[in-house]
């Protein structure tokens, strides 16, 4: 680990992506900070920009159609953006290990588990072929699948969704990294098997001292696994700080608007639940200033001009929207 505060600091990110009609912007001046052996998590509804701003940080963007067009990403101390393809693909898959969104596509159908996993640890590491199967065999054992040293020898389909998910963990941690993006890592699992894949990150993040982004749309995965959380809406950051603020005193309209729409176990049998009205516009027509206020139908200058993130308390900053900042109402 470094000496920095940070391990990651993404300073007005901005991301965009070529399309038919030119190129729009997906990312647009997003900025957050990971401090050391936390987890971050981002949230938003589907579509915020949540995965582009971490496959962003890695540049694993879909080329040439993706790309980062501006902002700093700093990591232990050197922006990313400026150091070269060799020594960045050292880092991604070494330092920064990647839990995809979807197991049955993150592993390769053709190739056994075994080989996929050695495969990073012969890439990154200078160990042997014996060496690294013996790895791959403790890191499975590691992520809690059962009779690890068969497993090596099966392929992916022979697999539960379940386990195919502890084997993609295992691939991300196989080098043990200093920061692990987990993009929606519970994805199409059933809530029980959901809930142990969060207990092993979170067991394994605790033994290694890593810091971890947690990327969902699910504010229950926040709370009980983040230090600190940054809302997204329509590619930009509405609101972030630690998670106990944002939950107890929420200052953006957005912010409560999703926290009012979990279920509660004591609202009255078969009540309405609550919605966010609206529809996100879509991002060729997304306006220049407030896009929480051009859902709600707004009309005036919130439209024009850019809301930027004000620091209201120490660590918590909100999008300064006169309309959707609730602070000094």
């Amino acid at each position: 680990m470094s000496n920095f505060e940070n391990i990651l600091e993404v300073k007005g990110l901005i991301t965009e992506f070529q399309t038919d009609s030119g190129w729009v912007r997906a990312v647009d001046g997003v900025s957050f900070d990971v401090p050391k052996g936390k987890t971050v998590g981002i949230v938003g509804e589907s579509g915020c920009g949540k995965s582009v701003t971490s496959m962003s940080t890695v540049d694993l963007l879909p080329k040439p159609m993706g790309q980062v067009k501006g902002g700093e990403i700093i990591f232990k101390g050197r922006d990313l953006r400026k150091i070269d393809h060799d020594e960045f693909y050292d880092i991604r898959g070494g330092e920064i290990g990647v839990i995809f969104q979807e197991p049955m596509t993150a592993l390769n159908p053709v190739h056994k588990v075994g080989r996929q996993l050695t495969e990073v640890l012969l890439l990154h590491k200078n160990i042997s072929k014996s060496e690294a199967w013996k790895e791959a065999i403790d890191i499975l054992d590691k992520v809690g699948i059962p009779s690890p040293e068969s497993r090596v020898n099966e392929y992916p389909h022979q697999l539960s969704g379940g386990m195919k998910q502890r084997v993609v963990i295992a691939i991300a941690l196989a080098c043990k990294p200093d920061l692990v993006i987990a993009d929606e890592p519970t994805t199409a699992l059933d809530v029980t098997v959901q809930s142990q894949i969060l207990e092993l990150i979170n067991s394994i993040q605790k033994e290694m001292g890593m810091s971890v982004i947690m990327i969902t749309h699910d504010l229950g995965v926040i709370a009980e696994t983040c230090d600190e959380v940054v809302v997204m809406y329509a590619g930009r950051v509405v609101e972030r700080g630690s998670v106990m603020k944002i939950f107890k005193e929420p200052q953006h309209e957005y912010t409560r608007a999703l926290l009012a729409s979990i279920p509660s176990l004591d609202s009255p049998r078969k009540s309405e639940l609550t919605t966010i009205p609206g529809t996100v516009a879509s991002i060729t027509n997304f306006v220049d200033g407030c896009r929480f206020c051009q859902r709600m139908e707004r009309t005036g200058e919130t439209l024009k001009v850019k809301p930027e993130l004000v620091e209201i308390s120490p660590n918590h900053w909100v999008a300064d929207c006169p309309f959707c900042n609730n602070h000094g109402k």
